[in-house]
């Protein structure tokens, strides 16, 4: 979906530009061959790639940066601080294998801490899609914020769980399920789990609310309170450490209100 969107980005805009740090094997080969000018494969090298984009950002051009996720955002956490955050360029940064999605991989390729190292950086929109529809539209949304942007994807293969068209603005979560006993926040790739469990909740008579929080900054302060009123029980989804993510979150905004 990400490759998809994407593809119509750069048809529509030659000064949109793909760099990849040696990944992406069967999933970048058609974009290639359309916009052999728009790729770039900086190899196994995540600091210069966080610099080049940054280069080519300040000359105008909107770069998007693709890799797993723990490779981009611990590798090369410096550059993405000091060369795009602080000066707000319009970069955004693609980390492919969200949470434990690389389980049998082992630690070096889980993204356990991404969300909380991203969300602290200044100028920095977080977003965690929960299926291919939300990834799709949560790409064309950073490329029209014209700021630096991290979004969170899974790896290939997820379940669609929403239908075709859905409504998503960044910073604003969507609610799949309407309920009033028990709320259900979910994000990126447990949005899938969520539902399942939602489901199985409502055959045993538990109405519940289900919505994935797809983005983790800035968060909606404002609609957590609303969607949390008269609830019984507020319960977070992640594949994520609870400092920094989706739980601590919540957590302080419910306390802060």
């Amino acid at each position: 979906a990400f490759v998809r969107v994407l593809s119509e980005l750069v048809e529509k805009d030659g000064n949109t530009f793909l760099i990849t740090g040696d990944l992406g094997f069967s999933v970048f080969e058609e974009y290639k061959e359309r916009f052999p000018e728009n790729y770039l494969n900086a190899g196994v090298a995540e600091g210069n790639m966080v610099g080049m984009a940054a280069g080519m950002a300040m000359t105008g051009k909107k770069v998007f940066v693709y890799s797993i996720a723990p490779f981009i955002v611990y590798r090369a956490f410096e550059q993405i601080r000091d060369d795009v955050s602080l000066h707000n360029l319009p970069v955004v940064f693609v980390g492919v294998g969200s949470g434990l999605a690389y389980g049998n991989a082992g630690p070096t390729h889980h993204a356990t801490e991404d969300l909380a190292l991203m969300s602290s950086l200044p100028n920095m929109t977080v977003l965690a899609p929960g299926d291919p529809i939300e990834a799709g539209y949560a790409t064309k949304a950073a490329y029209n914020l014209n700021s630096p942007v991290y979004i969170r994807l899974n790896r290939a293969g997820d379940r669609q769980v929403h239908p075709n068209d859905i409504s998503f603005n960044i910073g604003e979560g969507i609610v799949l399920k309407q309920g009033s006993s028990l709320l259900i926040l979910t994000t990126g790739n447990m949005l899938e789990v969520g539902y399942d469990v939602s489901t199985r909740l409502e055959e045993e008579g538990v109405r519940t609310e289900l919505v994935s929080m797809h983005t983790i900054k800035p968060f909606n302060q404002d609609q957590l309170m609303s969607l949390a009123r008269n609830k019984t029980l507020v319960v977070t989804l992640e594949e994520h450490t609870k400092y920094g993510g989706l739980a601590s979150i919540t957590a302080l905004a419910l306390l802060d209100s």
